[in-house]
């Protein structure tokens, strides 16, 4: 695999414009109706955890988690643990793919609907996130 040379302001930038958007997203959620991704991610979290998780706690607790992740990637603070915060999150956002295809696709497994497009938007969240991983040596 080739090595390339970056410089270090573009990727602070990709790094704090990832926390921005997580940040954004997240706060939005501790205000019922704001998030338009609100009754998708309660009925994801009611699904993954079997309704287990109360649904003003769910959705409260993603929002903290989000808006968490995206301070710290703001701030440059512990990325290694907002990073792998990220993944896992991310690897969660793409369940309502298998969850809800009806809300996902109008002709599966190609064509989307507005919710699985925003879903697959997450793609280029993931791949700029491997990108800014740290190196062991910072």
């Amino acid at each position: 695999m080739a090595t390339i040379s970056v410089n270090r302001r573009y990727l602070d930038l990709l790094r704090i414009s990832i926390g921005i958007i997580y940040f954004w997203f997240g706060a939005l959620k501790f205000f019922p109706g704001f998030s338009p991704a609100e009754d998708l991610a309660i009925n994801t979290i009611n699904k993954l955890t079997f309704h287990i998780v109360p649904q003003p706690v769910n959705i409260l607790l993603l929002a903290t988690w989000e808006s968490a992740v995206g301070l710290m990637l703001i701030f440059g603070k512990w990325v290694r643990i907002a990073l792998a915060s990220l993944f896992l999150h991310m690897a969660c956002t793409f369940t309502p793919l298998l969850f809800f295809p009806d809300l996902s696709f109008k002709y599966a497994p190609y064509g989307f609907t507005l919710v699985g497009q925003y879903i697959m938007k997450n793609i280029i969240i993931i791949c700029a996130a491997l990108v800014i991983w740290p190196k062991k040596e910072q």
